[in-house]
C-alpha cells in the first residue's frame, strides 16, 4: 500500500478530508468525489498502468466497468500513451459514457442483463494481446484504491474509530481495511444488489439474482464480487448494510445542501446508510463519498425534491 502511494504520487489529488455534522454527530466526510475524473478509481487504474511493461504498453489495455473505472483507466492511459478499450453497459449514464470517450478511449458497449462483459473483454484481449485491467479483481487495483485510506490517516492525524465505504465489487473497501487495520469497516451497498454483504453473511460468494430490481446506483451495481475483496473484508469482520435509492436521493441532497458537494447515487451510500440511522453515528467516523458523476439532470431534480 505505501509502495502505491509513492507510485501514484503526483498522478492523483490529495482529496479533502471534511467535517460534517450528521444527525447531531460529527462525522468526517472523505471527498474522493473531487478526485481528477470524478471518482477514486484513478488511483487503482493508475497503480495498475504504471505496472506494465514497455511491450505490454505496446498492446494496450482493456477494462470493463459501467462509468467510473472505465474513466479512470482511461485517464491513467492517456497520460501513459496507451491505448485503452473500455466495454461498458449500454445503459451506462451519458456523463459517463462522454467522460469516458473524453479521454480518447475506445468504448464497446453491451447489455448487461445478458451479456458478460468479462467474456467480451477477454475476447478483445485475446484478439489484440491487450491487458485486461479489471474494476477490483486484482491486488494493484486493490492497493491503489487503499491509498485513500492512508490519506484518511494522515489527514485526520490518526486511525478512525469507523469508516463507512460504498462497495460494487469492493475494491475500495477492501483496500482501505488493508491500509487502516484497527478501523471498523462498514459497507454499503443497493438493496437486491447488497451481494457482498450476503456473501459476508452465507460465508461463500453468492452472485446478484438475475432478477435485481434496478437502481440509480449504476457505480455499484456489480454482479459477482472477486475472491480477493471478499476475502479480505471477510477476514477483517467488515460489518453490510444495504440502503434504497430512496434513501440514496436523501444523502445527495444532503451532501449538496450542506456542503455544496456533488454526489453521485452509488458514492452516496454511505452517507444514506448513517441518515437513515441504518448505523449511529459515532465520533471518528469517516464516510467515503467515492464519486460525483451523475446526470446534471438528474442531479438538479434530485436537490429540487424537498421530500
Amino acid at each position: 500500500m505505501v509502495e502505491a502511494a509513492a507510485r501514484i504520487d503526483g498522478f492523483v489529488q490529495r482529496t479533502p478530508l471534511i467535517e460534517s455534522n450528521v444527525l447531531g454527530q460529527r462525522v468526517w466526510l472523505k471527498c474522493e468525489c473531487l478526485q481528477t475524473g470524478g471518482a477514486f478509481k484513478l488511483r487503482g487504474a493508475t497503480n495498475r498502468l504504471l505496472q506494465l511493461s514497455p511491450k505490454e504498453r505496446e498492446r494496450g489495455v482493456v477494462a470493463f466497468s459501467s462509468g467510473n473505472h472505465a474513466r479512470g483507466v482511461a485517464i491513467a492511459a492517456k497520460r501513459l500513451g496507451i491505448r485503452a478499450v473500455i466495454v461498458m453497459p449500454a445503459d451506462a449514464p451519458q456523463v459517463k459514457v462522454d467522460g469516458t470517450r473524453a479521454e480518447g478511449a475506445e468504448i464497446v458497449f453491451y447489455d448487461r442483463r445478458t451479456e458478460s462483459r468479462e467474456e467480451i473483454a477477454a475476447r478483445i484481449a485475446s484478439e489484440s494481446g491487450a491487458t485486461v485491467v479489471p474494476s477490483f479483481d486484482d491486488p494493484a487495483i486493490v492497493a491503489g484504491q487503499g491509498t485513500a485510506g492512508l490519506e484518511i490517516v494522515e489527514q485526520l492525524g490518526r486511525c478512525p474509530t469507523r469508516i463507512v465505504i460504498p462497495c460494487g465489487g469492493g475494491g475500495l473497501a477492501s483496500g482501505i481495511a488493508l491500509a487502516v487495520p484497527t478501523a471498523e469497516i462498514v459497507i454499503v451497498e443497493p438493496e437486491g444488489w447488497d451481494d457482498m454483504g450476503r456473501s459476508l453473511e452465507r460465508g461463500e460468494i453468492v452472485p446478484v439474482a438475475p432478477d435485481a430490481p434496478d437502481t440509480f446506483c449504476d457505480a455499484i451495481m456489480t454482479p459477482r464480487v472477486s475472491p480477493i475483496t471478499y476475502g479480505i473484508l471477510r477476514d477483517r469482520n467488515a460489518k453490510a448494510l444495504a440502503v434504497s435509492d430512496a434513501q440514496v436521493a436523501q444523502a445527495i441532497r444532503y451532501a449538496w445542501d450542506k456542503h455544496k458537494l456533488v454526489v453521485e447515487p452509488g458514492a452516496s451510500v454511505g452517507l444514506a446508510a448513517l441518515l437513515a440511522r441504518k448505523l449511529e453515528p459515532m465520533d471518528d467516523t469517516i464516510v467515503v463519498l467515492s464519486g460525483g458523476n451523475i446526470d446534471p439532470a438528474l442531479h438538479a431534480r434530485i436537490i429540487s425534491d424537498p421530500a
